[in-house]
Protein backbone atom coordinates (compact mmCIF):
# COMPACT_ATOMS: atom_id res chain seq x y z
CA UNK A 1 0.00 0.00 0.00
CA UNK A 2 1.30 3.43 -0.46
CA UNK A 3 0.39 6.68 1.43
CA UNK A 4 2.64 4.92 4.49
CA UNK A 5 3.13 7.12 7.87
CA UNK A 6 5.04 5.69 10.94
CA UNK A 7 3.78 5.66 14.23
CA UNK A 8 7.58 4.04 15.20
CA UNK A 9 9.67 1.94 12.46
CA UNK A 10 8.59 -1.09 12.78
CA UNK A 11 4.67 -0.02 13.03
CA UNK A 12 3.25 0.56 9.13
CA UNK A 13 -0.19 2.72 9.14
CA UNK A 14 -2.57 3.51 6.54
CA UNK A 15 -5.11 5.76 6.03
CA UNK A 16 -8.31 6.16 3.81
CA UNK A 17 -7.21 9.23 3.01
CA UNK A 18 -5.16 7.07 0.68
CA UNK A 19 -7.35 5.92 -2.40
CA UNK A 20 -5.45 2.77 -3.29
CA UNK A 21 -6.41 1.05 -0.23
CA UNK A 22 -9.44 1.14 -1.71
CA UNK A 23 -7.72 -1.43 -4.94
CA UNK A 24 -5.86 -3.92 -2.56
CA UNK A 25 -6.98 -6.71 -0.66
CA UNK A 26 -5.03 -7.34 2.91
CA UNK A 27 -4.56 -10.82 3.96
CA UNK A 28 -3.56 -11.25 7.52
CA UNK A 29 -3.40 -13.87 9.88
CA UNK A 30 -5.80 -11.73 12.65
CA UNK A 31 -7.79 -8.51 11.85
CA UNK A 32 -8.55 -6.66 15.43
CA UNK A 33 -11.57 -4.21 14.99
CA UNK A 34 -10.46 -1.61 17.18
CA UNK A 35 -7.66 0.36 17.93
CA UNK A 36 -8.19 1.10 21.95
CA UNK A 37 -5.87 -0.12 24.79
CA UNK A 38 -7.40 -3.85 24.53
CA UNK A 39 -7.09 -3.84 20.63
CA UNK A 40 -3.22 -2.82 20.96
CA UNK A 41 -2.57 -5.53 23.73
CA UNK A 42 -4.28 -7.57 21.58
CA UNK A 43 -1.60 -7.39 18.95
CA UNK A 44 0.81 -8.03 21.88
CA UNK A 45 -0.73 -11.09 22.96
CA UNK A 46 -1.14 -12.68 19.27
CA UNK A 47 1.99 -11.76 18.87
CA UNK A 48 3.85 -13.64 21.17
CA UNK A 49 2.05 -16.98 19.72
CA UNK A 50 3.41 -15.74 15.95
CA UNK A 51 -0.07 -14.63 14.65
CA UNK A 52 0.42 -11.44 12.31
CA UNK A 53 -2.43 -8.71 13.50
CA UNK A 54 -4.08 -5.68 10.77
CA UNK A 55 -5.92 -3.28 13.17
CA UNK A 56 -8.57 -1.39 11.84
CA UNK A 57 -10.04 1.90 13.45
CA UNK A 58 -12.67 4.49 12.24
CA UNK A 59 -10.73 7.03 14.46
CA UNK A 60 -7.72 8.67 12.63
CA UNK A 61 -5.20 7.75 15.29
CA UNK A 62 -5.00 4.93 17.85
CA UNK A 63 -5.84 5.15 21.51
CA UNK A 64 -9.85 5.00 21.22
CA UNK A 65 -11.34 6.11 24.08
CA UNK A 66 -8.15 6.68 25.88
CA UNK A 67 -6.91 9.23 23.06
CA UNK A 68 -10.15 10.38 22.12
CA UNK A 69 -12.20 11.02 25.52
CA UNK A 70 -9.49 10.97 28.02
CA UNK A 71 -6.18 11.73 26.86
CA UNK A 72 -4.74 13.48 30.16
CA UNK A 73 -6.83 11.91 32.85
CA UNK A 74 -4.85 9.45 35.08
CA UNK A 75 -5.66 5.61 35.35
CA UNK A 76 -4.82 4.18 38.37
CA UNK A 77 -5.74 0.39 37.80
CA UNK A 78 -3.08 -0.80 35.29
CA UNK A 79 -0.87 -3.37 37.15
CA UNK A 80 2.56 -2.00 37.24
CA UNK A 81 1.72 1.87 36.66
CA UNK A 82 0.81 3.38 39.89
CA UNK A 83 -0.24 6.16 37.64
CA UNK A 84 -0.59 6.70 33.93
CA UNK A 85 -3.02 9.19 31.33
CA UNK A 86 -4.63 7.79 28.60
CA UNK A 87 -2.06 8.83 26.38
CA UNK A 88 0.67 7.53 28.00
CA UNK A 89 -1.23 4.32 28.55
CA UNK A 90 -1.42 4.50 24.37
CA UNK A 91 2.10 5.09 23.97
CA UNK A 92 3.39 2.27 26.10
CA UNK A 93 1.19 -0.12 24.48
CA UNK A 94 2.32 1.17 20.89
CA UNK A 95 5.99 0.56 21.84
CA UNK A 96 5.39 -3.05 23.46
CA UNK A 97 4.25 -4.09 20.50
CA UNK A 98 6.56 -2.81 17.95
CA UNK A 99 8.54 -5.90 17.76
CA UNK A 100 5.38 -7.56 16.05
CA UNK A 101 5.11 -5.06 13.10
CA UNK A 102 1.78 -4.73 12.82
CA UNK A 103 0.02 -2.88 10.30
CA UNK A 104 -2.53 -0.81 11.50
CA UNK A 105 -5.55 0.85 8.97
CA UNK A 106 -7.45 4.25 10.35
CA UNK A 107 -10.14 6.01 9.00
CA UNK A 108 -12.12 3.11 8.18
CA UNK A 109 -15.74 1.40 9.23
CA UNK A 110 -15.92 -2.45 9.00
CA UNK A 111 -19.14 -2.71 7.27
CA UNK A 112 -19.47 -6.41 6.35
CA UNK A 113 -18.29 -9.89 7.45
CA UNK A 114 -18.50 -13.17 6.02
CA UNK A 115 -17.12 -16.83 6.11
CA UNK A 116 -14.56 -18.12 3.67
CA UNK A 117 -12.42 -20.99 3.45
CA UNK A 118 -9.64 -20.73 5.18
CA UNK A 119 -11.04 -17.82 7.84
CA UNK A 120 -13.49 -14.51 6.98
CA UNK A 121 -13.59 -11.49 4.36
CA UNK A 122 -14.27 -8.25 5.69
CA UNK A 123 -14.93 -4.84 3.93
CA UNK A 124 -14.81 -1.14 4.68
CA UNK A 125 -17.00 1.19 4.45
CA UNK A 126 -14.31 2.47 1.82
CA UNK A 127 -14.09 -0.35 -0.35
CA UNK A 128 -10.85 -1.89 1.48
CA UNK A 129 -11.01 -5.95 1.74
CA UNK A 130 -9.80 -7.87 4.59
CA UNK A 131 -9.38 -11.31 4.65
CA UNK A 132 -7.95 -13.11 7.77
CA UNK A 133 -8.14 -16.13 9.51
CA UNK A 134 -9.96 -15.01 12.83
CA UNK A 135 -11.31 -12.03 13.53
CA UNK A 136 -11.00 -9.79 16.75
CA UNK A 137 -13.63 -7.16 17.78
CA UNK A 138 -12.18 -4.91 20.10
CA UNK A 139 -14.61 -2.08 19.68
CA UNK A 140 -14.94 -0.84 23.25
CA UNK A 141 -18.43 -0.20 23.45
CA UNK A 142 -19.14 0.47 19.73
CA UNK A 143 -17.67 2.46 16.72
CA UNK A 144 -17.65 5.75 17.18
CA UNK A 145 -19.86 8.09 15.16
CA UNK A 146 -19.34 11.93 15.31
CA UNK A 147 -22.57 14.13 16.78
CA UNK A 148 -24.42 16.35 14.52
CA UNK A 149 -25.05 19.79 14.54
CA UNK A 150 -28.47 20.43 14.88
CA UNK A 151 -29.01 22.12 11.64
CA UNK A 152 -32.33 22.10 10.31
CA UNK A 153 -31.53 20.16 6.24
CA UNK A 154 -27.96 19.65 7.25
CA UNK A 155 -28.40 16.61 5.80
CA UNK A 156 -28.47 17.01 2.21
CA UNK A 157 -24.77 19.08 2.42
CA UNK A 158 -23.16 15.86 4.18
CA UNK A 159 -20.27 14.13 2.55
CA UNK A 160 -20.99 17.15 -0.21
CA UNK A 161 -19.94 20.03 1.84
CA UNK A 162 -20.27 19.49 5.66
CA UNK A 163 -17.87 16.61 6.47
CA UNK A 164 -17.42 14.68 10.16
CA UNK A 165 -14.43 13.33 9.42
CA UNK A 166 -11.29 14.38 7.04
CA UNK A 167 -10.35 11.56 4.70
CA UNK A 168 -8.17 13.58 2.46
CA UNK A 169 -6.89 16.49 2.67
CA UNK A 170 -6.15 17.47 -0.70
CA UNK A 171 -10.13 17.27 -1.20
CA UNK A 172 -9.96 20.91 1.32
CA UNK A 173 -7.15 22.38 -1.09
CA UNK A 174 -8.04 25.95 -1.91
CA UNK A 175 -11.71 25.99 -0.95
CA UNK A 176 -13.11 28.52 1.92
CA UNK A 177 -13.27 26.58 5.12
CA UNK A 178 -15.08 26.39 7.81
CA UNK A 179 -14.06 24.12 11.14
CA UNK A 180 -16.61 24.52 14.14
CA UNK A 181 -15.86 23.39 17.34
CA UNK A 182 -13.23 23.70 20.16
CA UNK A 183 -11.48 20.39 21.21
CA UNK A 184 -8.40 18.72 19.71
CA UNK A 185 -9.93 17.63 16.79
CA UNK A 186 -10.86 21.17 15.60
CA UNK A 187 -7.67 22.68 16.57
CA UNK A 188 -5.53 19.73 15.01
CA UNK A 189 -8.00 20.19 12.06
CA UNK A 190 -7.43 23.92 11.90
CA UNK A 191 -3.27 23.97 12.00
CA UNK A 192 -3.30 20.80 9.11
CA UNK A 193 -5.50 22.42 6.84
CA UNK A 194 -4.65 26.67 7.38
CA UNK A 195 -2.12 25.81 4.75
CA UNK A 196 -3.67 24.48 2.23
CA UNK A 197 -6.85 26.64 2.68
CA UNK A 198 -7.88 30.09 0.73
CA UNK A 199 -9.34 30.87 3.34
CA UNK A 200 -9.78 29.41 6.88
CA UNK A 201 -12.47 30.23 9.72
CA UNK A 202 -12.01 28.47 13.60
CA UNK A 203 -15.68 28.82 14.89
CA UNK A 204 -16.03 28.34 18.55
CA UNK A 205 -18.91 29.31 21.10
CA UNK A 206 -16.31 31.03 23.67
CA UNK A 207 -12.44 31.88 23.53
CA UNK A 208 -11.07 29.15 25.73
CA UNK A 209 -11.12 26.18 24.43
CA UNK A 210 -10.53 22.24 25.36
CA UNK A 211 -7.13 21.55 23.50
CA UNK A 212 -3.71 20.85 23.89
CA UNK A 213 -2.07 24.05 25.08
CA UNK A 214 0.21 24.60 22.42
CA UNK A 215 -2.68 24.03 19.80
CA UNK A 216 -4.07 26.94 20.87
CA UNK A 217 -0.97 28.86 21.18
CA UNK A 218 -0.01 28.16 17.65
CA UNK A 219 -3.67 28.86 16.19
CA UNK A 220 -3.33 31.87 18.12
CA UNK A 221 -0.94 32.77 16.61
CA UNK A 222 -1.79 32.48 13.11
CA UNK A 223 -5.17 34.72 13.65
CA UNK A 224 -2.53 36.88 15.08
CA UNK A 225 -0.61 36.27 11.45
CA UNK A 226 -3.83 36.56 9.81
CA UNK A 227 -3.49 33.65 8.11
CA UNK A 228 -6.85 32.15 9.53
CA UNK A 229 -9.80 34.13 11.48
CA UNK A 230 -11.47 33.22 14.79
CA UNK A 231 -15.28 34.17 15.22
CA UNK A 232 -17.27 33.88 18.21
CA UNK A 233 -20.08 32.15 17.73
CA UNK A 234 -22.48 29.01 16.98
CA UNK A 235 -23.52 27.35 14.49
CA UNK A 236 -27.26 28.59 13.34
CA UNK A 237 -27.80 27.42 9.52
CA UNK A 238 -26.28 26.64 6.26
CA UNK A 239 -27.07 28.20 2.78
CA UNK A 240 -26.57 26.60 -0.56
CA UNK A 241 -28.44 24.18 -2.91
CA UNK A 242 -28.23 21.00 -3.93
CA UNK A 243 -25.94 20.24 -1.41
CA UNK A 244 -23.44 22.90 -1.85
CA UNK A 245 -22.69 25.45 0.27
CA UNK A 246 -22.34 28.97 0.12
CA UNK A 247 -22.04 30.20 3.32
CA UNK A 248 -22.22 29.61 7.38
CA UNK A 249 -24.71 31.58 9.29
CA UNK A 250 -23.54 31.74 12.78
CA UNK A 251 -24.75 33.11 15.75
CA UNK A 252 -23.39 35.24 18.60
CA UNK A 253 -24.17 35.36 22.38
CA UNK A 254 -26.84 38.42 22.07
CA UNK A 255 -28.55 36.43 19.54
CA UNK A 256 -27.67 38.64 16.43
CA UNK A 257 -26.34 36.80 13.26
CA UNK A 258 -23.41 37.15 10.90
CA UNK A 259 -22.30 34.91 7.75
CA UNK A 260 -19.36 33.25 6.73
CA UNK A 261 -18.69 32.48 3.05
CA UNK A 262 -17.75 28.74 2.95
CA UNK A 263 -17.27 26.01 0.34
CA UNK A 264 -16.86 23.32 3.34
CA UNK A 265 -17.82 22.87 7.21
CA UNK A 266 -15.88 20.53 9.34
CA UNK A 267 -18.10 20.64 12.82
CA UNK A 268 -16.14 18.84 15.37
CA UNK A 269 -18.69 18.31 18.67
CA UNK A 270 -17.25 15.30 20.05
CA UNK A 271 -18.40 11.18 19.41
CA UNK A 272 -21.01 8.81 20.50
CA UNK A 273 -20.97 5.28 20.63
CA UNK A 274 -22.76 3.05 18.69
CA UNK A 275 -22.59 -0.64 17.85
CA UNK A 276 -22.92 -0.02 14.48
CA UNK A 277 -22.63 -2.85 11.92
CA UNK A 278 -21.19 -4.90 14.19
CA UNK A 279 -24.93 -5.63 15.18
CA UNK A 280 -25.87 -6.65 11.60
CA UNK A 281 -23.41 -10.16 11.82
CA UNK A 282 -25.89 -12.49 13.21
CA UNK A 283 -23.79 -12.65 16.53
CA UNK A 284 -25.73 -13.08 19.67
CA UNK A 285 -26.04 -10.24 21.75
CA UNK A 286 -27.03 -9.06 25.17
CA UNK A 287 -27.99 -5.88 25.28
CA UNK A 288 -26.43 -4.07 23.01
CA UNK A 289 -23.18 -6.27 23.78
CA UNK A 290 -21.34 -9.58 22.19
CA UNK A 291 -22.15 -12.48 24.60
CA UNK A 292 -18.78 -14.68 24.44
CA UNK A 293 -17.54 -18.11 27.14
CA UNK A 294 -15.18 -16.96 29.47
CA UNK A 295 -12.71 -19.92 28.30
CA UNK A 296 -11.67 -18.34 24.54
CA UNK A 297 -14.16 -15.28 24.60
CA UNK A 298 -15.50 -16.75 21.56
CA UNK A 299 -18.82 -14.72 20.21
CA UNK A 300 -21.44 -17.43 18.44
CA UNK A 301 -19.54 -17.65 15.69
CA UNK A 302 -16.44 -20.15 15.82
CA UNK A 303 -13.44 -17.88 14.70
CA UNK A 304 -14.62 -14.30 15.89
CA UNK A 305 -13.55 -13.12 19.16
CA UNK A 306 -14.71 -10.45 21.39
CA UNK A 307 -12.69 -8.77 23.92
CA UNK A 308 -13.08 -5.81 25.79
CA UNK A 309 -16.20 -3.10 27.05
CA UNK A 310 -18.00 -4.77 23.58
CA UNK A 311 -18.79 -8.28 25.02
CA UNK A 312 -20.83 -9.54 27.29
CA UNK A 313 -20.42 -12.60 30.52
CA UNK A 314 -21.76 -13.00 33.68
CA UNK A 315 -19.21 -11.14 35.82
CA UNK A 316 -18.25 -9.26 33.43
CA UNK A 317 -16.39 -6.03 34.96
CA UNK A 318 -15.49 -3.18 31.96
CA UNK A 319 -12.36 -2.79 33.17
CA UNK A 320 -9.19 -2.01 30.94
CA UNK A 321 -7.50 -4.56 32.92
CA UNK A 322 -10.37 -7.30 32.37
CA UNK A 323 -9.61 -6.56 28.69
CA UNK A 324 -6.47 -7.54 28.89
CA UNK A 325 -6.85 -10.54 30.59
CA UNK A 326 -9.53 -11.55 27.85
CA UNK A 327 -6.67 -10.76 24.95
CA UNK A 328 -4.36 -13.18 26.77
CA UNK A 329 -7.01 -16.21 26.47
CA UNK A 330 -8.51 -15.22 23.15
CA UNK A 331 -4.49 -15.76 21.71
CA UNK A 332 -4.76 -19.16 22.98
CA UNK A 333 -7.20 -20.09 21.02
CA UNK A 334 -6.59 -17.96 18.13
CA UNK A 335 -3.61 -20.14 17.57
CA UNK A 336 -5.39 -23.33 18.21
CA UNK A 337 -7.35 -22.15 14.91
CA UNK A 338 -4.08 -20.87 12.79
CA UNK A 339 -2.16 -23.65 13.50
CA UNK A 340 -4.15 -26.89 14.16
CA UNK A 341 -0.99 -29.08 13.91
CA UNK A 342 0.88 -27.19 15.91
CA UNK A 343 0.86 -28.01 19.71
CA UNK A 344 1.33 -24.37 21.33
CA UNK A 345 4.21 -24.76 24.35
CA UNK A 346 3.34 -21.33 26.45
CA UNK A 347 6.38 -20.62 28.49
CA UNK A 348 6.46 -17.73 30.92
CA UNK A 349 7.66 -14.42 28.96
CA UNK A 350 10.75 -14.24 31.68
CA UNK A 351 12.15 -17.83 31.09
CA UNK A 352 11.47 -18.19 27.34
CA UNK A 353 14.55 -17.67 25.33
CA UNK A 354 12.44 -17.96 22.33
CA UNK A 355 10.30 -15.10 23.40
CA UNK A 356 13.13 -12.91 24.70
CA UNK A 357 14.74 -13.05 21.75
CA UNK A 358 11.17 -12.01 20.09
CA UNK A 359 11.12 -9.02 22.30
CA UNK A 360 14.59 -7.92 21.76
CA UNK A 361 15.63 -8.29 25.36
Amino acid sequence: MGGKSYIAPEIVTYHSENPEIMSEIVKTDAVIIGAGPVGLFAVFELGLVDIKAHVVDILDKPGGQCAELYPEKPIYDIPGLPFVTGAGLVTNLLEQIKPFKPTFEYGVRVESLERIDGGFRLKTDIGGVIEAKVVVIAAGGGSFESKKPPLSGIEQYENKSVFYLVRSMEAFRGKNIVIAGGGDSALDWTLNLAPLAKKLTLLHRRDAFRAAPDSVNKMKALVAEKKIDFELGQLHALEGENGIMRKVIARREDNSTFGIEADALLPFFGLTIKLGPVGTWGLKLDQERLVVDTEKFETSEPGIFAIGDINYYPGKLKLILSGFHEAALMSQAAHRIIYPDKRLVFQYTTTSSSLQKKLGV
